[in-house]
């Protein structure tokens, strides 16, 4: 029988690469705004190259279906890419406007959904309540996040990325034929 198993993988790299993120995010974390410049501008020449990427395969395409979509996904990513790279700061208000958005919407979504029968009540309580406050806190003061938020966003995801490749490893899943029907687990070769 053909299954999968999900198994912890914890080796020196890890550690390594847990550290490197660690010291990576308490670095973002101390120069926010210098990060939240740099990952726009990342952003931007990812678009940038994605589209012209896009165009490219589009002429491949010619004659044959996807065309369009693709060369109209690869024109608007390559524009996309010259706007943020020509007006960081624009960009960088318009994905805190986004991040915003995001946080009120999902929190919103979680509250809703603590009222649904046999759901986790306390916890998506107190989530979608962080939700929806980091939300109004960063719509309310949306001039004075641009240039923090993302930088914090993105040292708070190095960091614990970190802290969790410290703690528990990589998790990998495994391709087996061999799995025991009764208990699942693997048998022994």
């Amino acid at each position: 029988m053909t299954g999968a198993v999900l198994e912890r993988r914890h080796s020196m790299w890890d550690v390594i690469l847990g550290v490197l993120l660690v010291i990576a995010g308490l670095v973002i974390l101390a120069h926010v705004f210098l990060a939240t410049v740099v990952s726009v501008l990342l952003l931007g020449w990812l678009a940038l190259v994605a589209g012209v990427v896009a165009l490219v395969a589009a002429i491949f395409q010619i004659g044959r279906g996807g065309f369009w979509a693709t060369a109209l996904s690869g024109g608007l990513l390559l524009v996309l890419g010259l706007m943020m790279l020509r007006n960081p700061g624009a960009a960088a208000l318009t994905l805190t406007l986004l991040a915003g958005a995001l946080f009120l919407a999902g929190g919103i979504v979680r509250l809703i959904m603590a009222f649904d029968r046999g759901a986790p009540r306390a916890a998506l309580i107190l989530s979608g309540v962080i939700g929806v406050v980091l939300g109004l806190i960063v719509l309310f003061n949306l001039f004075t996040a641009t240039f923090t938020l993302l930088g914090v966003l993105l040292g708070v995801q190095a960091l614990s990325d970190g802290i969790m490749l410290l703690l528990f490893g990589r998790l990998r899943v495994r391709r087996t034929d061999d799995l025991d029907r009764t208990t699942g687990n693997v048998r022994p070769r």
